[in-house]
């Protein structure tokens, strides 16, 4: 398979610096058909260079790789700020994403950009009085000046939907989310009108933090939660499916999310025969995740078979395969990774590289001539159903222009496999949650 260097190159990651919203119907939550969200890259109007954006994707993605894998084996990690005072065990959170959308909040509506967020639940900002608060560029959401915010009591389910909950003084539910790198969020539970685009919805759960602290939270005023859990606005919106459709990094369109009814991949952008379907495997001890079975992967010639409990989900919920968005690089079960690694150098006909400054692993000396004519081994994954992962050579090569080093963005990890959004980009995902299933479809995303 020949590469096209305009394809891959890293110069194009930009976008714009926060999403627009477009709505396509109504205005409540239980009317609410279907909503396009534009999604925007958290590096827009960085002025970096290809260098810096292939680093800076890296490192985000080593961190977070970090968090989820520390949350999928169960590590828990301390909070000196609990709420209430005092020490709180709470679970790690997947934390930063790549990707913004605009929200409103309150009313009068009052306008924040938020990092978005398949690997968790909550939907959460940050709100006066601060008690420590990260700078925003919008600003801060002031309760007392909404007519449609209510605090949550300690009885109610939504408390009790959260992994780990106190009550207050004022028996307010309580909530601490911590997601590593001293990153944490902490406040009350309460309800609000939200607004994306001109479609309000009211009595939305989330999370109005006082206390917020990491440099992983700097691009956005807070995260709207798309996981599978009951606190995210997938579940409380009562919507079957959502979609998004990430544009390739030298795009600077913005890339749609879609809610609801626009969910679906149209016959107009996919032919009916390219769309793929797997199942959606649930982990009662991660209900989060989005989880999938990988059964197989081939490097160019050769198929990769390895025993089904290489990326499975293990009896003490470790291990499993998820599909994320916010994670940049996929990362694969070493057994597995080791095995995609050794095909795919021995049928490469570059030298290898150091791949150490821009944070990845397998790297290529590009020839000086350029990479036009490159022939790297085709990459696919093969999933439960069917399912084929068919990816075309810029979803998983990237060139370094600093240092002509060719890498592949994929990486070992101990502990829980990611499908990254490297490989996702111009493939419309659909997460149909109500029959529990993941489908896929190589689309051009900017022009859905």
């Amino acid at each position: 398979m020949a590469i096209a260097a305009a394809c891959w190159a890293t110069g194009g990651v930009a976008a714009a610096a926060t999403a627009a919203t477009t709505a396509a119907t109504t205005t409540t939550t239980s009317r609410l058909k279907g909503l396009r969200v534009h999604l925007t890259h958290v590096d827009a109007h960085g002025n970096y260079s290809r260098h810096q954006l292939l680093r800076r994707a890296a490192r985000r993605s080593h961190h977070r790789m970090s968090r989820l894998v520390a949350r999928a084996t169960g590590v828990p990690m301390t909070s000196s700020k609990a709420a209430g005072g005092g020490d709180l065990q709470v679970p790690v959170h997947a934390g930063n994403g790549e990707f913004l959308m605009d929200v409103s909040i309150g009313t009068p509506a009052l306008a924040y950009s938020a990092i978005v967020d398949t690997g968790s639940d909550l939907v959460w900002t940050q709100c006066k009085p601060c008690v420590d608060c990260f700078k925003q560029s919008t600003p801060v959401f002031d309760p007392s000046s909404s007519s449609t915010y209510a605090t949550v009591p300690c009885s109610s389910a939504s408390c009790s939907d959260l992994p780990t909950s106190k009550c207050t003084s004022a028996s307010k539910c309580g909530y601490t989310y911590t997601y590593g790198d001293s990153s944490s969020t902490q406040g009350v539970l309460a309800t609000e009108t939200f607004t994306l685009a001109k479609s309000k919805l009211p009595g939305v759960v989330f999370g109005c933090g006082d206390t917020n602290e990491g440099d992983g939270f700097s691009q956005g005023a807070g995260l709207v939660g798309l996981g599978r859990g009951p606190l995210s606005l997938v579940s409380q919106l009562g919507l079957d499916k959502f979609s998004y459709c990430l544009t390739s990094l030298d795009d600077t369109n913005n890339s749609p999310l879609l809610l609801g009814s626009l969910a679906g991949i149209s016959e107009a952008s996919a032919a009916a025969s390219s769309v793929q379907t797997t199942p959606l495997i649930k982990n009662p001890s991660q209900p989060s995740f989005y989880y999938v079975s990988l059964k197989a992967i081939t490097v160019g010639s050769t198929r990769i078979s390895l025993p089904s409990s290489a990326f499975a989900v293990q009896d003490d919920g470790t291990g499993g395969v998820i599909v994320d968005s916010g994670t940049s690089i996929t990362y694969l079960e070493v057994q597995g990774y080791r095995a995609l690694k050794k095909a795919f150098a021995a049928q490469m006909a570059l030298p290898a590289a150091d791949g150490s400054g821009v944070g990845l692993d397998l790297c290529f000396r590009a020839p000086a001539k350029g990479v036009d004519q490159v022939e790297v081994p085709r990459l696919v994954f093969h999933f439960d159903g069917g399912a084929d992962l068919d990816l075309p050579a810029e979803n998983y090569m990237v060139l370094d222009g600093g240092s002509g080093a060719l890498c592949l963005t994929v990486m070992g990890s101990r502990g829980l496999s990611i499908i990254g959004n490297f490989q996702q980009q111009n493939f419309q995902f659909v997460y149909d949650v109500g029959h529990d299933t993941l489908s896929f479809a190589p689309v051009q995303c900017n022009k859905l």
